[in-house]
């Protein structure tokens, strides 16, 4: 009888990609990650799964190449932990009769612009905002909505070159970002231009029609949108909790959602929750794992088990609050030294401290996720318990940055 495998699309090098892997393998599959570089993925030469070099924006190709692992293989299912090649997977399970996501529906929620025009046709709240190509668009538009504004291109994730413009200096800077060369675009110049939303955020979980959990998230400075600080569940009232829950419901039926996960984003507004982004995806980075410590979900096996045609099962079997703190780089240059992962890691309540970087590693900030070079993350009965540990711990680590500028002088 052929191996039982598991096609992943790409997969993350934030950590994602690996839990991918690992649930797999508990599940009984083969893994098989499909890459345009399998190299990139350092899991994927600890054995027990393999790598494949192919060109993942080829849909015929990755077609043609999964046809040949039939051979050997039985092809359960098809997945990716990469919304950008996330509707390219729903095109794949189609073409090979498997479950999987509606590619179409994933098209236009990926597309920010058609995103937003789909949420507000249906009455769900969110921004005012316009379409930008150029920066007299940029600038007449915001002039329409009123500063601040929040400049994002209409395709990317994990922040990828959002920027937040409280005046007109700031926003002919980050146009000039998004159009001068510095941003790499994957195809023509597109920008929303985005009314700033000012409120605290909030995002839910949600597998298929059921949301999960909403948790809380704070920032780091402006005019970056880097995560500083996460809480799972939200410490918010029932009745916030209900709304949120009730808006995401909304987004799902507007964008004919509703297969999977999906992870929404929210400001609450003074008219309550307003929609800030809706991702045809699981959240990145340590959501799999704070779902888990919080509630019990395995939100990656659950996901696997859809993907695979079996049954999930969403049950939650515990609540407790879990936090997370990101260590983000205060300067480009090299990383002289970091420690005191080891003391923080022995503090009670302590589930995980990870750092993304070794010493003597080149730091060029660029205002995303990719500015993160560690986590803390801790648990315990109550948010005020979780929030001591978390800081007692991050107290504990520190590092130096010697500037780029310094080491040429």
């Amino acid at each position: 009888m052929a191996k039982r495998a598991l096609i992943l699309v790409e997969g993350n090098t934030q950590g994602t990609g690996l839990l991918y892997v690992q649930a797999a393998q508990r599940l009984g599959l083969h893994p098989i990650t499909l890459s345009a570089d399998p190299a990139q993925y350092a899991y994927l030469a600890a054995g027990g799964s393999e790598g494949i070099g192919v060109d993942t924006n080829n849909l015929d190709a990755l077609i043609r190449e999964c046809s040949r692992l039939r051979a050997s293989y039985d092809i359960a299912g098809i997945t990716s932990a990469r919304e950008a090649v996330y509707a390219t997977v729903g095109k794949l399970c189609r073409h090979f009769a498997l479950p999987g996501p509606n590619p179409a529906s994933i098209e236009r929620c990926c597309d920010k612009f058609t995103q937003r025009q789909l949420l507000a046709e249906a009455g769900v709240p969110i921004p005012a905002y316009r379409l930008a190509a150029t920066a007299a668009d940029v600038e007449s538009s915001a002039a329409e909505i009123g500063l601040p504004v929040v400049l994002k291109p209409t395709v990317g994730n994990g922040s990828y070159g959002v920027r937040l413009c409280h005046n007109v200096d700031e926003l002919a800077e980050n146009t000039t970002y998004l159009l001068g060369g510095k941003h790499i675009w994957r195809s023509a110049p597109r920008i929303l231009v985005e009314e700033f939303a000012q409120g605290p955020w909030y995002g839910a979980d949600i597998m298929g029609n059921e949301v999960i959990g909403i948790y809380a998230a704070e920032f780091g400075p402006p005019p970056h949108f880097i995560f500083r600080e996460c809480t799972h569940p939200a410490p918010l009232p029932d009745d916030d909790r209900e709304r949120i829950a009730e808006v995401s419901l909304s987004c799902l039926r507007a964008l004919s959602l509703g297969w999977g996960p999906t992870d929404i984003e929210f400001r609450w507004t003074k008219r309550g929750p307003v929609v800030i982004e809706v991702n045809p995806r699981l959240g990145g980075g340590t959501t799999p794992d704070m779902v888990q410590l919080a509630y019990g979900v395995d939100l990656i096996t659950e996901h696997i088990k859809l993907v695979i045609g079996e049954e999930w099962d969403l049950r939650k079997r515990h609540s407790q609050t879990v936090g997370a703190r990101y260590l983000i780089a205060d300067r480009d240059g090299i990383l002289d030294w970091i420690d005191g992962d080891s003391p923080a890691a022995g503090e009670p309540g302590i589930v995980e401290v990870k750092l993304h970087v070794e010493p003597k590693t080149p730091i060029v900030r660029t205002g995303d996720y990719r500015d993160c070079i560690g986590h803390v993350i801790a648990a315990s009965p109550s948010y005020a318990e979780t929030e001591a540990i978390l800081q007692r711990a991050v107290d504990l680590i520190d590092w130096s940055i010697t500037p780029f500028a310094i080491l040429c002088d």
